[in-house]
């Protein structure tokens, strides 16, 4: 099927030109019809799960790709759109693992919409709405580009998009049914637009045009309830059922060798801070060659692991699209610290729980709090292990004493708790099987948490 605008049949055919970037067929799912894709489902299984996908022009989401190298960035992102999106393999036989850029969330969030089996063409039957505006990469020419100045603006063409274009579907519900995914923490869309000079960030979550729209970010903010924060893209996007399970065996075959290990860069900086108080921890440990033993029998002699504490450093950026620099080492180790860096939440947790190391956390804002939806609050003790960095940088507190103090019998118990939750963590690549569509995975249970949000809200409107 061929593109339906002149532009936009412009802008696949840029897009084709790069010959690791999307292809025509990309341009082709992305710009169709939602009751064109698939066959119809069984009404009674689509009760109250009804999603309608607005249609809206490619400058808001097709001609940002086209775009691509055109951002002002230290490297352009086009490499990272093979695949719908998933990024290159990492090595040509790969079936699973790739070197996904996590600003792609939109767009494949956005692909796997087209999939989804309630697809209704009518807003006015839909439960609800879904913008497939990628939010995250519009936003880089106010974050770092010659429209900084003017980012109280962001999102306001698309309000005016909304209010013009089949204004029924957006005043129905006044927004409250819409939801849109941002591939970036809340902060970076939180500047208020009053501020003169503005500071870091745009004001899309701040404008009152959008109060009503349910927003899936990567980190959410503590106080609206509008966001929710959704697990970042890691590189392994497996296709079948077969490829899941062969996954999860070799994380429960794999020899733990190493304690303790920090994946991530900073921490070389004077000031106090956790980072730091982990790196000189880490330096410590391995300069004094040995290790006492605590109540879990962890020794450095007792044959157990043979390195206390291992840094992967990933200053300036250069893990982010190889997987194979942190993967093994997190294989090889028990606990995965994550300190909070710039915001509160890391990527690295989820590349954690994938390798069946049990993340310790330092701060409830840095997950417990944050990934309700896919990691219930309740449930952190049973797979993490949370040491108050408060206690580390400024009273003393060894992290390798606590974590040597904890039974291995709970070890196993805390890492075999953890591989039930990689499942839900995991964004399956697009056109899976239908064997590994019956384990939800992020795409599902973001969707499922979505729909409940607001049908609860609409619930409390109509009361109010």
């Amino acid at each position: 099927m061929a593109c339906k605008y002149d532009t936009l049949f412009i802008i696949c055919t840029q897009l084709c030109s790069f010959l690791l970037l999307l292809d025509l067929a990309l341009c082709q799912k992305l710009s169709t019809h939602p009751h064109q894709l698939g066959s119809d489902p069984n009404p009674s299984d689509c009760t109250d799960r009804w999603i309608h996908i607005r249609r809206l022009p490619p400058r808001f989401n097709l001609e940002l790709l086209a775009n691509c190298s055109e951002f002002p960035l230290s490297s352009d992102f086009c490499p990272y759109l093979a695949n719908d999106g998933l990024g290159q393999k990492t090595h040509n036989r790969s079936h699973s693992w790739y070197r996904t850029d996590p600003l792609m969330l939109e767009l494949v969030f956005h692909r796997r919409m087209l999939e989804y089996p309630c697809l209704t063409s009518d807003p006015a039957a839909a439960d609800a709405v879904y913008l497939p505006y990628y939010a995250g990469i519009d936003s880089l020419r106010y974050l770092y580009g010659p429209d900084v100045n003017s980012s109280a603006e962001h999102g306001l063409e698309l309000f005016r998009f909304l209010q013009r274009d089949e204004p029924g579907a957006w005043r129905r519900h006044m927004g409250h049914d819409h939801f849109l995914v941002m591939a970036r923490p809340a902060w970076d869309f939180s500047q208020p637009p009053s501020n003169d000079p503005p500071i870091w960030g745009t004001s899309f979550l701040e404008l009152p045009e959008f109060f009503n729209v349910t927003a899936l970010t990567v980190e959410s903010r503590a106080w609206p309830w509008q966001e929710q924060a959704v697990p970042y893209l890691t590189s392994f996007h497996p296709p079948n059922l077969s490829f899941l399970e062969a996954w999860l065996q070799r994380v429960r075959r794999s020899r733990r060798v190493t304690l303790m290990l920090f994946v991530g860069g900073g921490g070389v900086s004077a000031t106090p801070n956790i980072r730091r108080s982990i790196r000189n921890e880490c330096e410590n440990a391995t300069a004094a060659g040995n290790f006492t033993g605590g109540d879990g029998g962890y020794g450095f002699y007792g044959g157990e692991y043979s390195s206390l504490c291992s840094i992967v450093d990933c200053s300036s950026g250069i893990c982010e699209h190889d997987p194979i620099l942190f993967m093994k080492p997190m294989l090889q180790a028990s606990f995965c610290l994550q300190p909070p860096g710039d915001t509160p939440t890391r990527r690295s947790t989820f590349d954690s729980i994938l390798a069946g190391c049990i993340p310790v956390f330092f701060e409830d804002q840095s997950a417990k709090s944050q990934y309700t939806w896919h990691l219930p609050e309740d449930r952190y003790e049973e797979f993490s292990v949370t040491i108050p960095k408060e206690e580390v940088v400024f009273k003393g507190l060894r992290i390798l004493d606590v974590l040597n103090s904890i039974p291995r019998a709970k070890v196993r118990r805390l890492r075999e708790k953890l591989m039930e939750f990689i499942p839900s963590v995991v964004y399956r690549k697009h056109g899976s099987s239908m064997s590994l569509r019956t384990k939800k995975d992020a795409f599902d249970i973001a969707v499922e948490g979505t729909l409940r949000r607001i049908k609860s809200r609409l619930e409390e409107v109509s009361a109010q």
